[in-house]
């Protein structure tokens, strides 16, 4: 050990951001480990020793430690204290002594034990640093760059570490390009032994909302609020927004002028279809808004069962049903109702029946 190495030590220090303290601490019980491990046999007291580094010079100095006491009946654990006194004045009854019993080929082994430790040290200081930048990223859009497909995952460069997308949480039909951007919703941050583990998504809830926290500043400020978005990546979306201030239209808000922010959003999500509608506290009006773009006659609703029956036109019915009961399907995700729909003819036919 030398000045110079104990100058490249407070270096990484700096750069790594690990902690001075613990590192040299962590090298000097690694040196008591390697001190016992090669002067074991040889070592009196090998058990009870204690290394001290240098902080400034790296001088390293092994110490044996024995008990000061009044009579020894134990050469190997005990100093008598007359012959501690001699070391320092100080020692009491008691006290552990510390005797110099550094070896003369202790340097080389010192060095390859220290080297160890600071490799060590470094990648659990980078891995520290890389989970606690993402962990504060999590529930957050971040911007990534495609690198290769896998066995149907994709990986993306997130600047520091890697991501996995696996075919879950990918928007069906889209291609994923080579070298190309991608805005991803990061899920989950996991903190494991081969170090930070990043879970992204494209096909989440949280990207939609994030994409419409960017580009409408109404929603940043919280002037307009998303209070519910249903989401089936890559076909469409329903969010359902509220304006606290009534001088604000929440849905033009989100909207733009021209449809310029919506417009953004959708071609971020590669032309995925987004039905914006207006939130409201009354359940009845909620679900006609959620059933849209069809027009809603009427809405009973059966707050026990927490179920709605809602009648339209005839010519509603599909449009409100949607292909494949999609429209409504994302509706109840929305405001959390099961819906039941009608036409106005099957609800007259049935009303009659029941009459005759």
């Amino acid at each position: 050990m030398n000045e110079e190495f104990i100058s490249a030590l407070k270096e990484i220090v700096k750069e790594k951001g690990i902690s001075e303290d613990l590192l040299f601490s962590t090298i000097e019980d690694a040196l008591v480990a390697a001190y016992k491990k090669n002067y074991a046999k040889i070592a009196e007291n090998a058990h009870n020793v204690k290394v001290t580094m240098d902080r400034e010079k790296g001088d390293i100095h092994v110490y044996s430690q024995k008990t000061a006491v009044e009579e020894v009946f134990d050469d190997i654990n005990e100093i008598s204290l007359e012959e501690a006194k001699l070391k320092n004045p100080r020692y009491q009854i008691g006290d552990l002594v510390d005797i110099e019993v550094t070896p003369k080929t202790f340097g080389r082994v010192a060095a390859q034990s220290a080297k160890q430790v600071v490799v060590q040290r470094i990648k659990e200081a980078e891995r520290s640093i890389i989970y606690n930048e993402f962990s504060e990223k999590e529930f957050d859009i971040i911007t990534g760059i495609v690198i290769r497909k896998d066995k149907g995952n994709v990986l993306v460069d997130l600047g520091k570490i890697e991501a996995v997308l696996s075919p879950n949480e990918q928007i069906p039909g889209e291609d994923y390009v080579y070298n190309t951007r991608i805005k991803l919703y990061i899920v989950e941050v996991k903190n494991t032994t081969k170090g930070a583990q990043v879970v992204v998504s494209r096909t989440h809830p949280g990207l939609v909302k994030r994409l419409f926290e960017l580009e409408v500043p109404e929603i940043y400020e919280g002037i307009v609020e998303i209070k519910s978005i249903s989401r089936e990546a890559g076909s469409r979306t329903k969010i359902a927004v509220y304006s606290n201030d009534e001088n604000v239209d929440p849905m033009g808000a989100c909207v733009g002028t021209k449809g310029i922010r919506v417009q953004n959003i959708v071609n971020e999500l590669r032309n995925e279809k987004i039905d914006i509608i207006k939130w409201s506290k009354f359940p009845e009006e909620y679900i006609a808004n959620a059933l849209s773009p069809a027009k809603v006659i009427d809405v009973s609703i059966d707050e026990d069962n927490k179920s709605a029956k809602v009648i339209v036109d005839e010519g509603q019915l599909s449009l409100a049903i949607g292909k494949e009961g999609q429209n409504v399907r994302l509706a109840a995700k929305l405001t959390g109702w099961k819906i039941d729909i009608k036409n106005k003819t099957q609800v007259e036919s049935l009303n009659k029946s029941i009459e005759e």
